[in-house]
């Protein structure tokens, strides 16, 4: 079985399972409601008793809100679908034998962490595609487009953002036993990763450094995080390699 068509597999598994749709709809649900929740802040802000107090020390709402709305909720609740998606990847087939079944062919078992990775991947580059596209739409209709390019490019890096946990996602699901303990390593790499990414100097070299670059670009700001950049890359490609090493000394 060649690594296309254990790809092809995955890709089927997602969408008869529906994860590939839940994970487009939330990219694209909160890609579109961004800018509207950047537009309506003050607005709701009304409704709230003594609220038009607060509303004179509210400026209006500009590009950069609708942007960094639309970073924070793609960010947030993208990368938390990542985790769930991914630690479940290869323990809950090993718990069901379904990979000893499949490794029984022949497929080997870097092609096998491979096709899941890529799938994971293309599920999200394709949320993101259609997500930034509603939420570009919706931005330059509200407060003026962004810059194009930059718009692109902050999708780009936030789907690499994306794929550092989900690398690190997949190792811990070759790592554990269980779903449960597969779950405990994914969330705990988020803790600590984003734990660094607050340390002075440290902070740069971390993944959430992607996310504000892209803001820039966006924003046709300047700045840029090419030590986040590298260390994204080689985080993902350590976490992947460290996972082929493990499972294929492992029992199925």
């Amino acid at each position: 079985m060649s690594l296309l068509v254990a790809l092809r597999k995955e890709l089927l598994e997602l969408s008869r399972t529906y994860r590939l749709l839940a994970v487009v709809a939330l990219l694209v649900v909160w890609g579109l409601i961004s800018p509207l929740l950047a537009k309506l802040t003050p607005e709701m802000m009304r409704l709230i008793p003594g609220g038009e107090a607060f509303l004179a020390l509210i400026p209006p709402p500009t590009i950069a809100d609708a942007v960094a709305q639309y970073v924070k909720n793609q960010s947030q609740f993208g990368v938390i679908a990542a985790l769930i998606l991914a630690m479940g990847a290869v323990v809950g087939e090993k718990e069901r034998g379904a990979a000893a079944l499949i490794l029984s062919k022949p497929l080997s078992r870097g092609a096998f962490l491979a096709a899941k990775a890529l799938a994971l991947a293309l599920a999200f580059g394709a949320g993101l595609a259609l997500g930034g596209a509603g939420a570009y739409y919706y931005t330059a209709l509200l407060f003026g487009a962004p810059s194009l390019g930059g718009w692109l490019a902050l999708n780009g890096l936030m789907w690499l953002f994306f794929a550092v946990y989900i690398a690190l996602a997949l190792l811990g699901s070759v790592v554990a036993r269980s779903q449960a303990m597969a779950g405990a390593l994914a969330f705990g790499a988020l803790i600590v990763v984003g734990g660094l990414g607050s340390v002075p100097r440290l902070g740069e070299w971390m993944p959430s450094k992607l996310l504000a670059w892209g803001s820039s670009l966006a924003l046709h700001q300047g700045g840029a995080a090419w030590p986040a950049l590298a260390a994204s890359l080689a985080l993902i490609a350590a976490a992947l390699l460290a996972a082929w090493a493990i499972f294929r000394r492992q029992e199925l």
